[in-house]
This record gives C-alpha cells, structure tokens and sequence, in this order.
C-alpha cells in the first residue's frame, strides 16, 4: 500500500540527507523499501496524469521546503538542509504537518494557503489536529469523482422519467455527437422506425454512409438487468440483416452471461449499460452544461532556466 503523503516526508528528507536527489530516483529506492507490487508503483491518480507515488513524494518535498528542511539546488533536484539533518539528527518517529507547523515560516505558509485559520489560536489548535493525508491533486480528483457519480446517478434518474421517445432522441443526440448517424435529420428519421424485430434503428457510422450500426435501445429500471435471452434476440436480427456492427444500449446493466455472450461473436457488437451511456453523455456534452472552470497552472521551469 501507497503511504500518505505525510508518512512520506520522514523516507525523503532521510534520501535527500544523503545527497542531491530526483523524484524519480527517490520513488523507485521508497517503492523498493516497502516492497510496492508493480501495480503500485504504476498506480495513476484518477486524472491519469501522474503516478500516486511520485505525487505524494512530490507534496512531501514540497512541503518540508517550506519549513527549511529541503532545498533545491538545481532543476528537478533537491537535498535536505542543515535543519533537515538537525531535524534527523533528532531521531523522529515521525515528520508531517503538526510537525512543520513548529517552523514560523511554515506556519505563514499553511496560512495562506488554506490549511489553518487565520487566528493564532486556530493555528495552535491546528497542531494536534489531523490534516488531509490526500494530496492537493488527490483531493481536486477525488472531488471530481463524486461530482461526476452524483451527475451520473441523476442523469439516469431523469432519463427513466422521460418517455420512450426521449430516450430514442436522446440516442440520436449522442450518437450524433460522438460522430455516427450523418446528419441529425437522417439520424433521427432512421432510429425508432426500422421495425426490423430486435433492432430499434439503424445509424451511418460515417457521414458517406460506407457502413451501418443497428441500435436497440432498453430503458430498465437500476435492478432489472438486460439478459442473455434479449441481446441473443438482437444478435439474430443483426445476423438476418446481414449486419456485422450493433450497439445495443440499456439504462439498466447487463447480466453476465450476456456480456460474456457477444465476447466471441462474429458480429461486433458493443453493449453500453447505464453507467457508460451516462459517462458518453457527460464527456460529449448530452444533457449536461458546464457551470464553473477552474484552470490550474504549474511554474514554467522554462521561463526561469539560464543560458
């Protein structure tokens, strides 16, 4: 398991003591001294845009500079100062925030940035209080996550709501969307109406029209799953129209047999259960409206870096 932030600091301020550092390098001797499965060590946060490992690492470093126990020699590089090593001379169990808090300038710091009240009592009565052990990154990630689930949840809710001829519309909405169906106009006059048995309407999968996606389309209610009896029946109608691609969407879920049913079928057939129609609704805009953008920026190493 991935240790805190927090639990960090004491492992990096005790590498970087040794000499000059990286990130990198100190998260490869940390993930060989705690035994990190490869799994682990590849862990990404959920923006998928750097290692839990090397995040945390970071954070801790960046951190205890802040209360004078690091500091940065050159780019990318870091080493523990006279007061990192006093600091371990000292033999700590331990090093985090109520720690540093002991350090005026990190106490000005963790002001300003948020992490204490303003007041000189809050921030006395900040040292015996447990901080996050997430990350910054970590925790705008994992705010993220829950936004999105709620939004995911009450998109379904409202779907389930609407009529049948909304959930059709709102296939054709996304379809076009994603890129399928041609036009808008010719998406909606083939979906609903191709009256073939198992097979809801029928889509371009580009806007010439060089190949077709047949659609079926379920809305269930959370708990009522599609089975393997209504996609096999799907499957048919592919196979009597000669067809090769479906997509066959539900605002439900699957059972297992089903899925495991179209894994080795001729046909490509793609099943989307509620969660994923969801998610393609929220990534390509469908239903949804953006209400606040947040942009976060990261020090240009270019900008200051000398000839």
């Amino acid at each position: 398991m991935i240790p805190d932030y927090q639990s960090l600091m004491l492992p990096v301020l005790r590498l970087a003591a040794v000499g000059e550092t990286r990130v990198a390098d100190v998260a490869e001797r940390i993930a060989d001294d705690l035994q990190l499965t490869p799994e682990e060590r590849d862990e990404l946060l959920p923006s998928g845009r750097q290692r839990v490992l090397h995040n945390r690492i970071h954070w801790a470093k960046f951190y205890m500079s802040k209360a004078g126990l690091i500091a940065s020699p050159a780019r990318g590089r870091f080493v523990a100062t006279d007061r990192g090593r006093a600091l371990l001379d000292m033999a700590p169990q331990r090093i985090d925030v109520p720690l540093l808090m002991r350090e005026p300038g990190f106490r000005e710091f963790y002001r300003n940035e948020g992490g204490a009240a303003e007041q000189d009592a809050a921030i006395a009565k900040s040292l015996d209080a447990a901080p996050p052990h997430t990350t910054p990154e970590e925790q705008i990630d994992a705010a993220y996550v829950s936004l999105t689930a709620a939004l995911r949840d009450e998109l379904l809710q409202r779907i389930l709501v609407n009529s049948p001829a909304f959930f059709e519309q709102l296939i054709v909405d996304l379809l076009i969307a994603m890129g399928y169906g041609g036009s808008h106009k010719d998406a909606a006059a083939q979906l609903g109406r191709s009256g073939d048995g198992g097979v809801d309407g029928i889509v371009n999968e580009d806007r010439l029209g060089l190949d077709r996606i047949y659609v079926q389309a379920k809305r269930y209610a959370p708990g009522n799953p599609v089975s393997r009896p209504d996609v096999n029946g799907f499957v048919g109608s592919l196979v009597g129209l000669g067809a090769t691609k479906g997509v066959f969407v539900t605002t439900s879920a699957f059972s297992q047999p089903a899925r495991d049913y179209v894994r080795h079928l001729t046909q490509r057939v793609i099943l989307l259960d509620g969660q994923e129609l969801a998610d393609l609704m929220i990534e390509h805009g469908v239903g949804v409206r953006g209400y606040r953008t947040v942009e976060f920026k990261r020090l240009d190493e270019d900008f200051f870096g000398e000839e």
